[in-house]
């Protein structure tokens, strides 16, 4: 199995169960790792016989700015499933971090696994 990745992607969105977060954007940040097999790219060097990392960037940018969602454990699942359903990926690790929700982490969130590993 090859692994197409993103890291670090950064998004605004509305994400929280207080009222006050439920009036701010705050920004998520994901890393993405997404099971595929690159062979028939690298041979053809043809862009349409790769997973292309734009599309999946744009495609999640655009969904979880629009979105709303009380729990980074649902807005991860979500996420989860476009890219297995849209894309054709057959496995994904997907780190989904919120930033500054705990004053004394750097980070908080949570890593979750879908799909079947090949």
């Amino acid at each position: 199995m090859d692994i197409v990745y993103i890291r670090e992607l950064e998004v605004e969105t509305v994400i929280g169960i207080y009222d006050w977060e439920r009036e701010v954007r705050q920004t998520v940040s994901l890393d993405l790792e997404m099971g595929t097999d690159i062979s028939a790219a690298a041979a053809t060097e043809d862009i349409e016989n790769t997973l292309n990392y734009k599309s999946v960037s744009k495609r999640l940018i655009s969904f979880i700015s629009q979105s709303e969602f009380l729990l980074v454990e649902t807005m991860a699942e979500e996420i989860a499933e476009i890219v297995l359903n849209e894309f054709n990926v057959r496995w994904l690790r997907l780190r989904l971090g919120k930033p500054g929700a705990v004053r004394q982490a750097k980070d908080v969130g949570v890593i979750i696994e879908r799909g079947e590993r090949f």
